[in-house]
């Protein structure tokens, strides 16, 4: 244990000096205070180290706790996986992250945290993604265990016990949640008995909870005569003065102490016997402020049952800030600093410097070097390219996108390509209603040991088969989008975690996307792999009434970085557009632009799909290459404009046929008029932004799809656009060339009706389409 708590001191030092560096000594531009959470990283040091240089094995992933992050990028400093300059310049351009990213720090991220709560969610979502892939006959992966650190204010956050719930209905294993209970948050001191209750929650749904409360220290003391006065004491002592007494130091302690339960006897010998230096390492030597404690802990675990260690610390431990109500946000002075530099026996000059201040340099190397959960290097695979199969899809009659989706998801899951055995879908609790229905009937439900379906085994009709089984390839969810976008990032992860490829499909309905679109957010930022379907759209639940119709879906589409975003009207623009994308969520590329669009098409993505339930007639069959690569890229002419056009009708969606009908009806007040269909209204803006910048930079020639598309129409001709979604989706399209733009859309909440009630009230419908025309 000794190397344990030299690596721990090293690690409290250098995450400390590293945000000192940056708040005190490196040059500002401004007079920004840079921050970076000392408290948070000390009371986390000591856990820290038991688990990384103690407990973890190559195959467990950890999800560390954001204000941790200076301790990570320390441990990854002392191994030589993270390099100096960058730990200059923490938080600055270039530099380690304020918070751990997968995607922007150079060291081995597993999981990227942030936004609170998330990545807590995500090691459990990632715990069910192991065990689908350990039940699959693709090649035995070593089972490891998911572990989050986590802030005891991060349990203020809803998302962590919907994944609590998540993780009971589909039998969790192999996780471990570690509290870090310093009970100080930004704004205040955690309520007194607060985790009495969250324990009861953590214990109904399966956990074990293990308390680290005392130190070896504070046990040892328990030992003597008088120990369990004190013992009670400290049970008893609530948060706050706690903490007060932990900033104002051992004499104050001893005060408190003596006051309380001096005695002349037994317990006033126990505290007497101890200097104010010593009485203070007791107080402060909490069970999460003990290294040796800590690994005791964790090695005491040997089952695979979910574990939720609640590891008593001091907020700032180790450093003159420790216990104070301001810590959160505060930094030590330069005056502070160099008294604790003196402290911790850094000499002038070393102070970055990894194994300053360590006597038995080479043994310590030796144990680093040995480490079991750095012996594998980075811990980052991949998995081969899955072929994508034709997918050709046509309908000669009225059909939704949403019939199209759920009719090509049917055609894969009947054959046997590699394809549709890497394909995993989730919804929560809208399976049937999105149309996943023929797949998971086909390819049934996953679960680690067979359930059988009731309803079939009692022959009573049902258009649902659900059957669980360890081959099952849809993972059922409960009501929270969150989890389901939780769930996507750790399977969209798959290839990288675990060596194994999944392609996951999450449907919801697309008012819905909003209620989950943190954890979509965090999704994409840690580069998962997925493809969104979002359906119902816009005003076409009319009977629904407003809570069910979505206006901002196409504005978070576009502005959603890492998330390709189409929204097409016809079933053949559906087939093309899902087969491309089942091949760019596989990609990995550098990233260059492609001069043809200006789109980072190489480097792929997730994919959002914006589809509806409105029946609506589809063209005859096209495969012409316009047609194909345009649906693509994300516009393409449905009637090309003549010379003299006056009027071009652009749409995107499931208002396709009200645009055409209006199209028809000022054929002959209105010369050439065109028709573009957009697909991905993302896509399109996205080329054009980055085309407009390679400009900036001395490209001239570049040139986005929407440029070309346009460069046929005259100055003076007018753009008319409709969407069943806000108006601004597509209002931008002026701007390319100048034109004048009006536009139609959904700004306000809907109401009940039929669908041509609310085209007709949100000025959708054909006549007032026509009517802008010719205004």
């Amino acid at each position: 244990m000794s190397h344990l708590k030299t690596i721990e001191q090293r690690l409290l030092w250098l995450s400390h000096w590293m945000i000192h560096n940056a708040n005190h000594l490196r040059p500002k531009e401004d007079g920004i205070k840079v921050g970076g959470h000392q408290a948070s990283s000390a009371s986390m040091v000591s856990i820290m180290t038991a688990l990384y240089f103690h407990t973890l094995r190559p195959e467990d992933r950890v999800a560390v706790k954001p204000h941790a992050s200076p301790i990570f990028h320390a441990i990854q400093y002392l191994m030589g996986n993270q390099t100096r300059e960058k730990m200059e310049a923490f938080r600055g351009y270039g530099g380690v992250q304020s918070y751990p990213s997968r995607t922007k720090d150079i060291d081995d991220v597993d999981f990227s945290t942030g936004s609170v709560g998330l990545g807590v969610g995500i090691t459990s979502f990632a715990s069910i993604v192991q065990d689908y892939i350990a039940a699959k006959d693709w090649g035995g992966i070593p089972l490891g265990r998911m572990v989050a650190l986590v802030g005891d204010a991060e349990l203020d956050e809803g998302n962590v016990y919907e994944a609590l719930q998540e993780g009971w209905k589909n039998d969790l294993r192999n996780t471990w949640w570690i509290i870090d209970y310093n009970r100080q948050s930004l704004d205040g001191v955690v309520h007194e008995g607060l985790f009495a209750r969250i324990e009861k929650i953590f214990d109904a749904f399966g956990w074990d909870v293990v308390r680290v409360k005392y130190g070896a220290l504070q046990r040892a003391a328990f030992k003597e005569p008088g120990g369990e006065r004190l013992r009670a004491w400290i049970d008893t002592c609530p948060n706050q003065l706690y903490s007060a007494l932990t900033f104002q130091g051992g004499a104050v302690w001893r005060k408190h102490l003596m006051d309380d339960l001096g005695d002349q006897g037994e317990v006033t010998a126990l505290i007497d016997r101890r200097s104010d230096t010593e009485l203070a390492a007791l107080m402060e030597n909490l069970g999460g402020n003990c290294v040796a404690t800590m690994a005791e802990a964790f090695d005491a675990i040997d089952h695979d049952r979910p574990v939720c260690f609640l590891a008593y610390t001091i907020k700032g431990w180790g450093t003159p800030i420790a216990g104070h109500k301001d810590n959160h946000g505060g930094l030590m002075n330069k005056t502070q600093f160099a008294a604790w530099q003196q402290h911790m026996g850094v000499p002038e000059g070393q102070e970055w410097e990894p194994l300053a201040t360590v006597k038995d340099a080479k043994a310590l190397q030796t144990f680093l070097d040995q480490a079991p959960f750095f012996a594998n290097g980075r811990r980052r695979y991949s998995d081969a390219v899955i072929p994508v199969p034709e997918i050709a899809l046509s309908a000669d009659r009225e059909m939704s996108t949403q019939a199209g989706f759920g009719k090509i998801l049917d055609d894969l899951s009947k054959g046997d390509s590699d394809l549709a055995a890497r394909i995993v879908t989730t919804s929560p609790d809208v399976t049937g209603t999105t149309n996943l229905g023929p797949w998971v009937n086909r390819r049934k439900l996953f679960a680690r040991a067979p359930r059988a379906d009731l309803f079939k085994e009692r022959q009573i009709p049902s258009t649902a088969k659900w059957e669980f089984t360890p081959d099952g390839q849809h993972i059922e969810l409960g009501i929270a989008e969150m989890n389901l976008f939780l769930l996507l990032g750790a399977a969209g992860l798959s290839h990288s975690l675990f060596g194994k490829r999944l392609l996951p499909i999450g449907t919801v309905y697309d008012p819905f996307v909003a209620r989950g679109l943190d954890a979509l957010n965090y999704a994409c930022y840690q580069d998962a792999r997925f493809m969104i379907v979002g359906t119902p759209s816009g005003v076409t639940l009319a009977p629904e009434g407003g809570a069910h119709q979505s206006i901002s879906s196409p504005l978070i589409g576009m502005s959603q970085d890492g998330l390709a975003a189409f929204e097409p009207a016809f079933v053949d623009e559906l087939a093309v557009i899902m087969e491309w994308a089942f091949a760019y969520m596989q990609r990995d590329g550098e990233g260059d632009p492609d001069e043809r669009t200006w789109l980072r098409d190489e480097t792929g993505g997730s994919v959002y799909l914006r589809l509806t339930t409105n029946p609506i007639e589809q063209p005859v069959k096209r495969h012409d290459d316009a047609f194909v690569q345009g649906a693509i890229d994300g516009a393409y002419w449905l009637r090309k404009p003549g010379p003299n056009c006056e009027v071009v009708l652009a749409y995107q969606g499931a208002v396709a046929p009200e645009v055409v009908k209006a199209a028809g009806m000022i054929a002959e007040a209105r010369r050439d008029v065109g028709v573009l269909a957009v697909t991905s209204a993302d896509r399109l803006n996205a080329g054009w932004t980055a085309a407009q910048r390679a400009r900036a930079d001395g490209n001239k020639a570049a040139r986005s799809h929407v440029e070309t598309l346009f460069d046929p129409l005259p100055r003076d001709c007018r753009i008319v656009t409709a969407i069943d979604g806000h108006p601004a989706t597509l209002a931008w399209l002026g701007a390319v060339k100048g034109h004048q733009t009006f536009s139609h859309g959904v700004e306000h909440f809907g109401q009940t009706g039929t669908i041509m009630d609310l085209y007709r009230h949100f000025r959708l419908d054909a006549a007032s389409l026509a009517k802008t025309a010719l205004a």
